[in-house]
């Protein structure tokens, strides 16, 4: 009977229960359960499994640049990281809300890094999260134009709970490239967060974008309800050299 309820807890993709009733076979743990543990515990161990597998899914889908996490941040180096605020947005409650987020800071200073271990936790969290390169996502996006796929993309992104669009401004964006970013924030605004890295200011975002129409409408939808990480000294890798 044993073996015939593991076949079909397996079948059914109850693997979290099937391993949790094998583990109580094998140590004969389950002879001292009343019916109603017996039951919540294969229940929790099947919500487990099943919450393991999902975050594994959003991690894999996310395509972070770093395995980054919050516990190997650097919050000793002087480049002007605030620890309280950072650790505050650690807790993905800006995702709930659907604030956003600006770092910006020179070269080196960690902005990846700090940006993917946000990301990571929002995936620890829940939140379906996805990290572009932002000269790559264009391209790609432009590509998805070309083959069709291009609303399927856009759709794509404006699902994710959170979206990192890193090292953006390190060129001006071309008339396609500036509405496309258009529509990205538009469909995204009041509804998900995005977190947007660059080596500029955010002053200097507006010669980055190029058409002043534009940039206003795409500065006035995210500066309002974004945090503001600004980084600043010495390159992070310099001083690992060092």
């Amino acid at each position: 009977m044993n073996s015939t309820i593991l076949n079909q807890m397996s079948q059914m993709k109850f693997y979290g229960m099937q391993q949790a009733y094998q583990s109580l076979l094998d140590n004969t743990h389950y002879q001292s359960l009343t019916s109603d543990e017996l039951i919540a515990l294969l229940i929790q161990a099947e919500w487990e499994e099943r919450e393991n597998r999902k975050i594994n899914r959003y991690l894999r889908a996310a395509r972070f640049r770093y395995h980054a996490s919050v516990e190997q941040i650097d919050f000793t180096a002087r480049r002007g990281l605030d620890k309280n605020q950072f650790l505050r947005l650690t807790d993905s409650s800006f995702i709930k809300k659907r604030e956003n987020i600006l770092c910006t800071g020179p070269t080196g200073a960690g902005k990846s890094y700090l940006i993917s271990a946000l990301g990571h936790q929002g995936c620890l969290q829940g939140y379906r999260t996805l990290y572009f390169n932002t000269q790559k996502l264009f391209a790609q996006l432009k590509m998805s134009k070309a083959d069709g796929s291009y609303l399927k993309q856009l759709n794509k992104i404006e699902k994710q709970d959170l979206l990192i669009l890193d090292d953006f401004g390190l060129q001006s964006l071309d008339n396609d490239a500036r509405m496309m970013l258009m529509e990205i924030i538009e469909d995204r605004h009041g509804r998900k967060s995005t977190i947007i890295s660059s080596q500029l200011p955010v002053a200097k975002w507006y010669e980055v974008i190029g058409d002043s129409t534009i940039a206003d409408a795409i500065l006035d939808r995210m500066v309002h309800t974004a945090h503001r990480i600004e980084l600043d000294g010495e390159s992070m890798r310099k001083r690992k050299v060092k």
